[in-house]
């Protein structure tokens, strides 16, 4: 769950991403775009699956996990109408998360638990919250895991880069779904 200390961070590094043109509001969004974006995302994911099912590389399995998080989470900003620079925009891509999609993501969960209104908000707001988090992990992750670390802890690190990403794929793709 991210601390509000986290969220503050994000809302002041938007601000000055826009401000600073790393961050870019879109006139119009071209479907061409999106679809290379998503098309990315999926290959991503088929290949991390693929590495991991073959054993062989988790080091890349977990960075093609993450990529997929990666191109997917651009495309929902992108069809949102922002446009991700390319100067560290794996932050840029992580902050714009938490201010401009995490709050979408809860309404949407929410329509999946309408029967539980009370419950609902909690969950859908603790798996939104999860979800978005996840991404920064995943970045943090992928720029620590080849150091020390044994095969075996590697593996499983891996196998909860594509849990997580496979998860965040469908949320995103959802997402993108109510966008049209």
């Amino acid at each position: 769950m991210p601390d509000k200390k986290r969220i503050k961070e994000a809302e002041t590094n938007v601000r000055n991403y826009l401000k600073d043109g790393l961050l870019r509001k879109t006139k119009s969004v071209d479907e061409n775009i999106l679809k290379v974006l998503k098309k990315n995302s999926e290959e991503s994911l088929k290949t991390a699956d693929l590495l991991l099912r073959g054993n062989y590389s988790t080091l890349w399995a977990v960075v093609c996990s993450y990529y997929s998080m990666y191109y997917i989470a651009n495309s929902v900003l992108y069809s949102r109408g922002y446009k991700v620079g390319h100067e560290i925009s794996h932050k840029v891509t992580s902050d714009a998360l938490f201010v401009l999609v995490r709050n979408k993501l809860k309404e949407s969960l929410l329509e999946e638990f309408e029967e539980a209104q009370e419950e609902a908000l909690e969950i859908a707001g603790m798996r939104a919250d999860e979800l978005v988090e996840s991404f920064d992990l995943e970045r943090l992750k992928r720029s620590r895991f080849q150091y020390e670390m044994s095969e075996e802890i590697k593996r499983s690190k891996a196998e909860t880069s594509l849990k997580r990403a496979k998860k965040f794929v469908f949320e995103m793709e959802k997402l993108l779904m109510q966008e049209k």
